[in-house]
């Protein structure tokens, strides 16, 4: 009976581990890299100059080659700047930007070897007031899995 009692209970949990990693869920998480800090500083310095605010930025960790899809609510006529910047030891830094209709709006494309080439930075001032997606992607040239990338929105102020 004992015997049958510990096998119950170790069954329940491995049960209960299986159920708790089933419900793990992926949430983006930041990266902290000091060059890349220094850089959004400098391009934050610059827009703010011109009249821009920020409205959104945070660090992420990126996966080489893989998408992170953002999303962000823009109102139909304002000026948005939009800024990527990717791990300097990657050789290719792509960004895509989708309206609701998933119609691609925005396209930069930047190469290691580029002046600025780990940022990409584009106006775009919004036909309607509607969430877009942007997908920045960045493939690192080390063969490095696991890359720091940070991403800004700003609005120009009238």
């Amino acid at each position: 009976m004992k015997n049958l009692t510990t096998v119950s209970f170790s069954i329940l949990l491995s049960i209960g581990t299986i159920h708790t990693q089933a419900q793990e869920v992926i949430r983006q998480s930041a990266c902290k890299n000091a060059d890349i800090l220094h850089q959004a500083d400098s391009i934050k310095a610059d827009l703010a100059k011109q009249g821009f605010l920020i409205v959104k930025e945070a660090s992420m960790t990126m996966e080489s080659e893989y998408e992170m899809p953002v999303i962000v609510p823009l109102v139909e006529g304002s000026w948005y700047q939009f800024v990527f910047i990717g791990d300097v030891t990657s050789k290719l830094y792509e960004v895509r930007m989708f309206d609701w209709n998933e119609k691609q709006v925005a396209y930069q494309k930047k190469q290691w070897g580029d002046v600025d080439g780990n940022v990409i930075s584009y106006s775009y001032i919004p036909k309607f007031s509607e969430y877009h997606m942007i997908k920045p992607v960045q493939v690192n040239k080390n063969k490095k899995k696991v890359l720091c990338g940070y991403v800004m929105l700003l609005k120009k102020m009238k």
